[in-house]
């Protein structure tokens, strides 16, 4: 293998372990942070509803914040690469001390709960940011971006299929039935793997493709220059109609199946399912985008998570017919997760193109602010029904109102979710107009390097 072929994998691989990491954590968030607030930690669902909106209100300022810094970071690493080197072991904590039950009182522990979620949010933000911002810098080839977004995906399935899993079984392994130490001794240890994951990302990545922008804009700059990114305001609205969908769900997925279904052991499988076929799913992707283009993929894949989540209605009880609907749906939804977080690089060069200014880094920091507006819409909403069925986790028989409200959350409104992405998305039109921009500012680039080159050379003389 040349070195041109070496270096290519190992970006690939590099850029991979740092999702890797970050799902590690991530799917232990999605699947069991509401049920280790409400049954573990004991807050009341309406009181964890209100601090995962609260919590989201503080990420909209941190999460700009962080992006806008990543675009100012000037170091002999780049921009994005940094923030993976000091920010791996305070994510590391954070993990930890979230999931952490403390011996205070109720309202102590509510308030130790707003603590530790803000801070593991805040380093989520640190570490995470980076991964989509460095996207554009590592490369200007579209088929490339998809490729390493593929090689991103897989790694971060196959670190969410671990927590899917073995989480529980290791929570109840090592806590030998006290949850609450279970769930933080496993913390503990995928933080600390999360951590090396990191530094490995560090290491391995390079930013080859780094570009100054052509302005040097101001935050508030930075920011309006979004407006005129038409693409980028659907891709934005996407991520709310995506996520809420994903993260409802997901938060939905152990009540549903205990409940509901009233057979707790499947729960497990269908969270493997759901990590462990999109994993495989997702290696299909670079060469469906090439055929289709990188919307349509998007679109096709989420009317087949759709149809998987109609098969999973219509089993109702019926466990086969369920891991059906749940294998078509996670088909779906590996293809479409993929090729989103390679379409999440190119409205960054359409704004180039555009204003002149060049904001991966906060229109990334933007990014997952939505997805992080999408989580505590879902979080609030999740807890509400939870609260509005008068959901009680004593009991062995849920009244019909909290029935309803958990299948609403796992079906009914990630179905209503997953139509309007599939419209929104009908509106995208920048695979057209990709290579033409890329063409154009090629020149541009070319253009202003020559007149930096010239400037330089005329104050030597």
């Amino acid at each position: 293998m040349d070195r041109t072929k070496l270096f290519l994998y190992q970006q690939r691989f590099g850029y991979g372990m740092g999702d890797f990491a970050c799902n590690l954590i991530w799917q232990v968030i999605s699947l069991y942070l509401l049920y280790f607030y409400t049954d573990v930690m004991e807050l009341d669902p309406a009181a964890v509803a209100a601090m995962f909106v609260v919590c989201r209100v503080i990420d909209a300022i941190t999460d700009v914040l962080v992006g806008f810094a990543i675009d100012k970071t000037k170091s002999k690493w780049g921009k994005s690469r940094p923030w993976f080197l000091f920010g791996a072991v305070p994510f590391a904590i954070s993990a930890f001390l979230a999931f952490s039950v403390p011996n205070i009182t109720p309202n102590g522990k509510l308030i130790y709960a707003y603590a530790t979620y803000i801070f593991l949010s805040f380093m989520y933000t640190v570490v995470n940011i980076p991964l989509a911002s460095i996207l554009p810098a590592m490369t200007d080839d579209g088929n490339e971006r998809t490729v390493l977004a593929t090689w991103r995906k897989f790694f971060a399935f196959l670190g969410s299929t671990i927590v899917s899993a073995t989480a529980l079984t290791l929570v109840e392994l090592v806590g030998q039935g006290n949850e609450a130490l279970g769930f933080r001794i496993v913390m503990g240890i995928f933080g600390i793997m999360g951590c090396l994951c990191f530094f490995l990302t560090f290491a391995l990545v390079r930013e080859n493709n780094l570009q100054d922008s052509e302005k040097q804009a101001t935050l508030k700059e930075t920011v309006l220059s979004l407006a005129h990114n038409t693409p980028w305001k659907l891709f934005a609205l996407n991520i709310m109609f995506m996520w809420t969908g994903y993260f409802i769900q997901s938060s939905a997925l152990i009540y549903y199946y205990k409940y509901y279904v009233g057979n707790t052991t499947i729960s497990s499988l269908v969270a493997t399912i759901m990590t462990m076929i999109p994993m495989v799913a997702n290696l299909t992707v670079p060469f469906l985008s090439k055929r289709l283009g990188k919307r349509n993929l998007y679109s096709t894949a989420a009317a087949v998570q759709l149809v998987g989540l109609a098969i999973i209605f219509i089993a109702d009880r019926n466990i086969q017919l369920i891991i059906v609907g749940a294998v078509i749906s996670a088909c779906g939804y590996g293809v479409k997760e993929s090729i989103y977080f390679s379409m999440q690089a190119d409205p960054v060069d359409y704004g180039e193109w555009k204003t002149g200014v060049q904001a991966a880094g906060t229109l990334s920091s933007i990014n997952g602010f939505l997805g992080k507006v999408a989580q505590a819409a879902a979080g609030g909403i999740s807890g509400l029904l939870l609260a509005w069925g008068t959901y009680d986790k004593s009991a062995t028989v849920q009244t019909t109102e909290a029935l309803f409200a958990i299948k609403a959350m796992y079906l009914y409104i990630p179905m209503i979710l997953l139509i309007l992405s599939i419209i929104t998305m009908s509106f995208y039109k920048l695979d057209n107009q990709f290579s033409d921009i890329q063409r154009e500012l090629t020149q541009r680039r070319k253009i202003q390097k020559n007149l930096k080159n010239n400037i330089m050379e005329e104050e030597s003389l």
